[in-house]
């Protein structure tokens, strides 16, 4: 199956999830059971809800190198994943506008009806992503129209204030795609959460760090992520709750960990779970990068789920000591932000 056709499967998949961001300016794409199918061509990785919608550009990704990868998650029974579609860094690169900018009609909108309303690059200035607001409402375009040329996070310019009583569609374009979302923005309006869904999010103090994804997600040096896919998770339901141990979404995962992994983080959860199969688990011994000592923890983490699920108690425990030895401390940047997936 080639890398189109496992995102065609995922994209029809109203479980799995997506984004297109970087970190500190994110829009996420989620479906619902009982979401309206606006686009439905997942074959052409184009879908489209009342609540926002995707659609991936098939030719880029054939540049594209997929990474898949898992972080760990502060509960100590759950682990995050992902699979990243990335590009090298100058491939990668967008205009990196500073100031809030009028780019005219956006004549790419996923919806027909959206083509005629007029699209504004919000001046984030990031390196592989344009966020982008969308509206034709008179009265946000006026005050859009005299702010632009000055920064959005100017604590002088009313120009955000006015987004956020407006609630425009909000766009971010990578060279892969882009994600739309429709819903209103969390915040006051919203009870201060995010809308169950599609949502964004735009965080200062994380744009300030500069960086292109979080230090937790395992990217290559000279490769930026320029969407991602979050598959179900085995182990936290779509609105983040937990749920029963899915054995069926672990190994669909796990496939494609041993296909687009990094291969040292694969080699480690391999070497864990022989070890343990050959009773030779005590030789196990500290990692020597934080990438492989991830790798220890979380593979802990799942052998454990597995064994209390298929009522393996002896296993479980064995488990357990090996996880009071090896997942215990924090790793630095842990406590970053869980992105989608769980």
């Amino acid at each position: 199956m080639s890398l189109i056709d496992i995102l065609a499967e995922r994209l029809a998949d109203r479980d799995a999830g997506w984004s297109i961001g970087s970190f500190g300016a994110i829009a996420e794409f989620h479906q619902r059971a009982d979401d309206e199918l606006l686009v439905d061509r997942p074959q052409e990785l184009y879908r489209v809800t009342g609540k926002g919608g995707i659609r991936l550009d098939m030719s880029a990704l054939g540049e594209a190198r997929a990474v898949a990868f898992e972080t760990l998650s502060p509960r100590a029974n759950r682990w995050g994943q992902g699979l990243a579609l990335c590009l090298p860094e100058e491939q990668a690169a967008v205009t990196q506008r500073a100031v809030l900018s009028e780019l005219g009609p956006d004549a790419d909108a996923l919806r027909e009806e959206d083509r005629e309303a007029v699209l504004f690059d919000m001046g984030l200035a990031q390196p592989q992503v344009e966020f982008c607001i969308r509206t034709n409402d008179p009265e946000l375009l006026a005050i859009l129209r005299e702010t632009a040329g000055r920064s959005v996070m100017d604590p002088q310019n009313p120009a955000m204030a006015a987004i956020l009583r407006a609630h425009p569609h909000r766009i971010a374009r990578s060279k892969l795609g882009r994600v739309e979302v429709y819903q209103m923005i969390g915040g006051p309006d919203t009870g201060g959460v995010s809308p169950d869904g599609p949502h964004t999010h735009v965080l200062p103090k994380l744009l300030r760090s500069g960086r292109t994804h979080s230090a937790n997600t395992p990217i290559p040096p000279g490769l930026v992520p320029c969407a991602m896919l979050h598959p179900a998770s085995a182990v936290a339901g779509s609105r983040g709750e937990d749920i029963a141990f899915d054995a069926a979404r672990h190994e669909a995962f796990q496939e494609l960990l041993r296909r687009y992994g990094l291969p040292d983080y694969v080699a480690i959860k391999d070497r864990v779970l022989d070890a343990l199969e050959e009773g030779m688990e005590d030789a196990l011994a500290e990692p020597d990068s934080r990438l492989t000592r991830t790798g220890l923890r979380i593979a802990l983490r799942q052998l454990g789920r597995q064994a209390e699920a298929v009522g393996r108690p002896n296993l479980a425990s064995r488990i357990e000591r090996l996880r009071q030895r090896f997942d215990r401390l924090e790793e630095p940047g842990e406590a970053d932000e869980e992105r989608p997936g769980h």
